[in-house]
C-alpha cells in the first residue's frame, strides 16, 4: 500500500520517475534524528532528508531523498484529528515528499504548501475509496 501511495503522490506531482526512501520509526528514533540533524530535542511526526538540494545532487538525479515517519506520533495525531492511522500516514507522506521537492512552510511559504498538500490529500481520496471529506480510506 505504501509503495503504491508513494508512486501515486509522485505521479500527481508530475515526477513519476523520481525515487524516494521511506522509513517508519518510533518516537525515540525520530527524536534522535530530530536532535542530530535539526537540533530539536523532541519527537516529531515526519522528517525529510532531500538529496536533490544537497551538495551532490548530480550523483543520482532521480533520487529525491528520504522521508522518515514516526508511527507513534502519527497514531496520536490520527486519534486527535479523527483520521485513521492509514490516512494520517498518507498525509505525512505527502508532507514529507513536498519537502523533498523543495516546498517549505517555515520560510513564509506555509500557505502554498498547505494548499498543495490538502489538494493532493483530497485528490487521492477516490483512489482509496470514497468516505467523508478529508479521508483516504
Amino acid at each position: 500500500m505504501i509503495r503504491k501511495l508513494a508512486r501515486t503522490i509522485l505521479r500527481e506531482l508530475n515526477h513519476p520517475d523520481k525515487e524516494i526512501g521511506i522509513l517508519f520509526v518510533d518516537d525515540r528514533q525520530i527524536r534522535d534524528l530530530n536532535q542530530k540533524y535539526l537540533k530539536r530535542d523532541h519527537p516529531t511526526n515526519v522528517i525529510s532528508f532531500p538529496m536533490a538540494q544537497g551538495k551532490f545532487p548530480e550523483i543520482n538525479p532521480q533520487l529525491l531523498g528520504d522521508v522518515v515517519i514516526s508511527v507513534e506520533t502519527a497514531r496520536r495525531e490520527a486519534q486527535e484529528s479523527g483520521l485513521s492511522l492509514e490516512e494520517e500516514i498518507a498525509f505525512l507522506l505527502i508532507h514529507g515528499i513536498l519537502h523533498l521537492m523543495g516546498y517549505d512552510h517555515t520560510r513564509g511559504n506555509r500557505g502554498r504548501m498547505a494548499v498543495v498538500q490538502e489538494g493532493l490529500f483530497n485528490r487521492l481520496r477516490p483512489i482509496r475509496g470514497t468516505k467523508p471529506k478529508g479521508t483516504l480510506s
